[in-house]
């Protein structure tokens, strides 16, 4: 019996030698690019580029339509916005030896707060800058952007039915390898929040996918830049203010909304429902590929979101 694949298995491999073949080929201004790897997510291959571009291609085709998307409306968003975001400045075509569009920006300097001792926020100026930046970004006005190619929420982010159980599926195997040791009450959470879907009257520019590895940080810990937009999207709000409940420390949560804007009940619970339904998928990701940093901040966040 064939395996199934999992849900970020690569279509297409690209070696380091055949990503800096097409950089040189397609941006010859470059030079000859010396690449280093930075990572792979489920959707996209990042490499440093001559230590000042980041260039990122995508690993399945559902991210090729993401890469387009962010290449769009990031330099439409980023002058409204009080922190650096990653404006594309070489756009790649699909060509013979590789099948899709692939982007590259100038390098944000900063660390992620995946990968800071505390794994978390629990500076209040660190949080009011986080707060800002939501404020700044729910603010834009989205009706240009749509026009532009803004996608609505076509994965149904907070459809409770829908999501439901992958969340289970990822929690129990969580559970079984000792990682989470409330899942019942995880679980119960979730099924009593029972979102629907995107509240029509709410919707806002999102993020879509924020949280302690897409948060740069510099050397002082004070927010440096916000990274990874692919799924940027007209969503609901709330999808983004879940950090406060996965990344932020109770203690500084205060500040956070302080610098947001004062939110009501139900957005509060459906933050929340995000905070945990996401870190489950961070940590189970982690587990799956042996990444320790993303088991740490997924069962990070699963302790914040519930204190």
């Amino acid at each position: 019996m064939e395996s199934r694949a999992e849900p970020w298995t690569a279509e297409v491999e690209l070696t380091a030698q055949s990503a800096a073949g097409l950089v040189a080929q397609q941006f010859p201004q470059l030079g000859a690019p010396l690449l280093r790897p930075l990572g792979e997510g489920w959707d996209n291959a990042a490499y440093l580029v001559n230590d000042a571009w980041v260039f990122r291609f995508p690993r399945r085709a559902v991210a090729a339509g993401l890469i387009a998307t962010e290449s769009r409306i990031l330099p439409l968003v980023a002058p409204a916005l009080p922190l650096p975001v990653p404006v594309p400045v070489f756009v790649g075509r699909a060509s013979a030896g590789y099948p899709w569009p692939f982007v590259g920006y100038r390098v944000l300097r900063g660390t992620p707060i995946s990968n800071t001792p505390t794994c978390e926020c629990d500076d209040p100026e660190l949080a009011r800058a986080l707060g800002k930046f939501l404020r700044a970004l729910h603010a834009i006005d989205a009706k240009p952007l749509v026009a532009a190619g803004l996608p609505e929420d076509t994965i149904g982010r907070l459809d409770h039915v829908r999501m439901r159980p992958k969340f289970f599926e990822r929690l129990s195997a969580l559970d079984a390898a000792g990682l989470v040791r409330n899942a019942g009450v995880l679980m119960a959470f979730l099924d009593r929040v029972a979102p629907a879907g995107a509240r029509p009257e709410r919707l806002a520019v999102a993020h879509g996918d924020l949280y302690a590895r897409h948060v740069l940080v510099d050397a002082r810990l004070q927010a440096a830049g916000v990274i990874d937009w692919g799924d940027v999207h007209h969503g609901d709000p709330a999808l983004d203010l879940a950090i406060a409940f996965s990344v932020v420390a109770p203690g500084a949560r205060d500040a956070f909304f302080e610098a947001y804007a004062p939110v009501d009940s139900r957005t509060l619970e459906l933050a929340r429902y995000r905070a945990i339904y996401h870190s489950v998928m961070t940590a189970h990701y982690g587990l799956r590929v042996g990444d320790t940093e993303l088991i740490e901040a997924g069962t990070r966040g699963l302790r914040l979101a519930l204190d």
